[in-house]
């Protein structure tokens, strides 16, 4: 049998989970239903086996280094890490795939996996993809559907054709997402299946059907990956060529067009969670049907999802709800609103509100910085440095830097001298002075930093050095 790549696609931002998914941290990136982040689940449902591949990650640039992280942690090196300039949907993310593959290992066999799912039963779910790989080999595309709980209004349906072997039908027909009457009106015909947005597919029958169905898209998509280059243990697509790709989904651009289709159906507990009900419905629930996180106290509360951040959340008499505090943010809406949460979102992004974009605590390659309070000409943070990691040679042109150890030992550059600084020592950096925070030890480097000046916004940072080829873009320590 011809190896099996799992693609991963960790391009969107997961809106409807805001304020815990946003656009610089966004849900598959996240611990939503057990330790390990959603990306993390995806990349371990399909490891362990000889005929499968390392992944193949494809993913927002902004997102690389917390990516590259969660896989380390897992003891995982992806076949390539792939970075879009900008985003353009999941059908010139599938060509950039299969062009890589394709050069790769002419018979390789994609699955295209979206990073954001959950699916309970991953042995399952191995199995299926094992078994549709004979299908792949025969020139199909194999999508995945799943059996049908309920008139489900947030997917979309496919309908099984004719029969083939092993329980694998030919796709008669996709359907947009219906409306409730028309979800219940499936429903009772049978024979259709949710669409769960996981294909399977030989690299070079998805180019020969994307020449057909789609051949700007494959032909931009080309371009990019040849006008590619590494940066660190990055690939890069070529920008101008990425940015004049249409942006479209692989569903329309390719699957609603082609003959290649066929459905592989499952009953194997999966979720797109895609909006804070669908955590509602997969998590425990206790006797009034709660599902709890942190610390709450719900007293004669029922039906509810409250998630809390380290602060008590408490409610009293209230029923349906969805309650999420992450320190910076309260969401309160009613649990049948939920879909229109991202709504919401876009109307921080109209007022302007940092909110959705970025938590309080922003990570970087070097670790992280938190805020902690901000007022006129005045900022606190905490920084967090990991062991053996350092922030960029940098200068501020308008404000001055206060540093305290509070855990560790920092090693500074400040203008032409360096220095250790142990924990309760402290370094003032003027105001147009270059300088350099590194943690030389073994355990994360704890400072409080505060900045005085006219102006603190992350864009008062010149950059001369940085390890992790930062030079070029927008600022950040």
């Amino acid at each position: 049998m011809s190896s099996i790549y799992p693609v991963v696609l960790s391009g969107g931002t997961g809106s409807r989970l805001w304020p815990v998914s946003r656009a610089q941290m966004p849900k598959q990136l996240m611990p939503f239903l057990s330790s390990r982040s959603l990306l993390q689940e995806t990349v371990l449902r399909l490891a362990g086996d000889d005929a499968i591949a390392p992944p193949l990650v494809i993913s927002n640039a902004d997102h690389r280094f917390m990516i590259a992280a969660q896989l380390h942690e897992l003891g995982v090196t992806p076949t390539t890490h792939v970075l879009e300039p900008v985003g353009r949907n999941t059908a010139p993310a599938a060509a950039v795939a299969a062009k890589i593959v394709g050069d790769l290992d002419p018979d390789g066999i994609l699955v295209l996996l979206p990073a954001d799912h959950h699916i309970a039963d991953a042995a399952g779910f191995k199995q299926a993809v094992l078994a549709a790989a004979a299908y792949a080999e025969k020139g199909h595309i194999v999508t995945f559907g799943i059996a049908p709980k309920s008139p489900e209004t947030g997917y979309g349906y496919i309908r099984r054709g004719n029969a083939l072997d092993g329980g694998v039908f030919a796709v008669a027909q996709f359907c947009e997402k219906p409306d409730l009457a028309r979800a219940k009106a499936l429903l009772a015909e049978g024979g259709y299946d949710w669409n769960s947005g996981i294909f399977m597919a030989r690299a070079d029958v998805l180019v020969a059907e994307m020449q057909v169905h789609c051949p700007e898209i494959l032909a931009k998509s080309a371009s990019a990956v040849s006008g590619s280059y590494k940066d660190l243990d990055f690939l890069r697509l070529d920008q101008p060529a990425f940015q004049a790709c249409p942006s479209e989904p692989f569903d329309t651009a390719v699957m609603e067009r082609t003959t290649k289709a066929v459905v592989m159906p499952l009953d194997i507990g999966w979720s797109d969670v895609g909006s804070w009900s669908a955590l509602w419905e997969l998590g425990d629930k206790d006797p009034a049907g709660n599902v709890i996180r942190g610390d709450v106290l719900a007293v004669d509360t029922q039906e509810t999802y409250i998630r809390g951040n380290g602060r008590l959340v408490t409610t009293l008499g209230v029923k349906d709800l969805v309650i999420v505090d992450t320190g910076d943010a309260v969401l309160v809406a009613d649990r049948s609103r939920v879909q229109d949460v991202r709504g919401l979102v876009a109307k921080l992004k109209e007022l302007g509100r940092a909110e959705h974009d970025t938590h309080s605590r922003v990570h970087r390659p070097w670790g992280y910085f938190e805020s902690i309070e901000a007022g006129d000409r005045y900022q606190v943070k905490h920084l967090m440095v990991k062991p053996g990691a350092s922030l960029s040679l940098q200068m501020h042109h308008h404000r001055a830097e206060h540093w305290v150890v509070v855990k560790g030992t920092a090693r500074v550059v400040l203008g032409n001298r360096e220095m250790l600084i142990s924990e309760n020592e402290s370094t003032y950096i003027p105001i147009g002075t270059p300088h350099r925070l590194e943690n030389p030890g073994k355990v994360p480097l704890s400072i409080i930093e505060v900045q005085s000046g006219c102006y603190l916004g992350e864009d008062d940072i010149v950059r001369f050095d940085d390890r992790y080829g930062r030079l070029e873009e927008k600022p950040g320590p």
